[in-house]
């Protein structure tokens, strides 16, 4: 294969969503180079990434980058990579919790990681983030664990739950649980109308709006915004404006792609799934939709889920003002989705005048998929 250069790969579901997850000493060291490389391994740009690996999908086009790590107590170090379908551009502003429940089994089938029966403990230092993420990820017989009777709604049928605890992770990227010191800011759209809204930096920085605020119900599906695409507008509007009273972007023109997450909550309500399925009120504290880049995300990612249940936490926010008094109570935060529901542990503890986020974790599965190599013309390294 003279005209191409090989690099190892394998393919992985994490969660509900898919990515390519490589090796850092497998792909060039220059940045620059590096991403070309990564478009082309996922055929990007092109709608349908037809001569790559990707799946023409915001929740398929992702990308894991991982390398042994140097540092104290971390066993791997870890980058996420949102790759662009129609435009030439790997986004490393934020993490993805889902491709993150991945990145355990990765290593420890790599041989990144000793084997300790019946769970062993992977310790991820997330590079994006800045952030410590423990995963603990059941294996026998020096094996994975794939098969087991843990459900997560959005992915088919049952397989081994791997549990994900991110350690730390308030002020991801601002330093700060609540980036503007405010439970509540209020913004101006566009329109000229003033919407309430609130902003937290929890595994991802984030701002959300109350659903009624801007028309919406809360029940909508990615569908509803085919046929009123003012919906993802309003969203983007508010995701921009808020990055810039994040200090995420000097201006809403510099604002990335992935970052800041952007949802609308509503109290728990009887709704249908993506695949028609119901989800009665009684077994949610809330419902959430957010984007994935330009569309409604089709479930919830898992950083922004863990984000939206910390928000739901503290008091004073928009999303705390329409969570179920249960999850007040317990700490355990149920967020209805697009796909289905979404449960978190959040611990949060009073620190000073401020609150500590101490606790984040969230029941996941991975299965690897596919362990080859992928082509990659050696006219795009020049």
């Amino acid at each position: 294969m003279g005209a191409n250069v090989r690099i190892p790969a394998v393919i992985m579901r994490g969660g509900t969503s898919k990515g390519v997850y490589l090796m850092a000493d497998d792909l060039p060291a220059d940045p620059a180079v590096r991403d070309k490389v990564i478009l082309s391994i996922f055929g990007s740009p092109d709608i349908r990434q037809i001569d790559g690996l990707g799946g023409a999908d915001p929740l398929t086009s992702k990308v894991a980058i991982i390398s042994p790590s140097r540092r104290e107590g971390v066993d791997v170090d870890y980058t996420f990579g949102y790759v662009g379908i129609k435009e030439a551009v790997v986004d490393y502003d934020g993490n993805c919790g889902n491709i993150s429940s991945g990145v355990g089994p990765f290593a420890i089938m790599k041989r990144l990681v000793p084997c300790v029966e019946p769970i062993t403990k992977v310790r991820i230092y997330n590079t994006n983030t800045n952030k410590v993420i423990e995963a603990e990820v059941p294996v026998k017989d020096g094996e994975v664990v794939t098969e087991g009777d843990y459900a997560i709604d959005g992915v088919p049928g049952t397989s081994a739950k791997i549990i994900l605890n991110f350690l730390n992770s308030e002020g991801s990227k601002t330093g700060k649980l609540l980036p503007t010191g405010n439970p509540v800011d209020e913004i101006t759209l566009a329109t000229g109308k003033k919407v309430r809204v609130s902003m937290v930096d929890a595994a991802n920085p984030a701002v959300f709006v109350k659903a009624e605020d801007i028309g919406c119900s809360g029940k909508e599906l990615p569908k509803d915004t085919e046929t009123n695409p003012a919906i993802l507008a309003t969203m983007e509007d508010i995701r921009t404006t808020a990055a810039v009273m994040m200090g995420l972007a000097a201006d809403k023109a510099q604002v990335g792609p992935a970052v800041p997450k952007v949802a609308f909550v509503a109290a728990p309500q009887d709704y249908f799934t993506v695949t028609g399925t119901r989800v009665d009120a009684s077994q949610i504290d809330l419902l959430a939709r957010t984007k994935a880049l330009a569309v409604m995300h089709k479930a919830y990612a898992v950083t922004g889920g863990i984000c939206v249940a910390t928000a739901a936490l503290i008091e004073g926010t928009v999303v705390n003002e329409v969570v179920a008094k249960r999850a007040k109570e317990t700490g355990i935060v149920r967020v209805g989705h697009p796909s289905g529901v979404l449960d978190f542990e959040i611990r949060l503890e009073r620190s000073g005048a401020g609150l500590t986020l101490t606790k984040a974790g969230v029941g996941r599965t991975a299965r690897w998929i596919m362990d080859g190599y992928v082509y990659v013309p050696r006219r795009v390294f020049g």
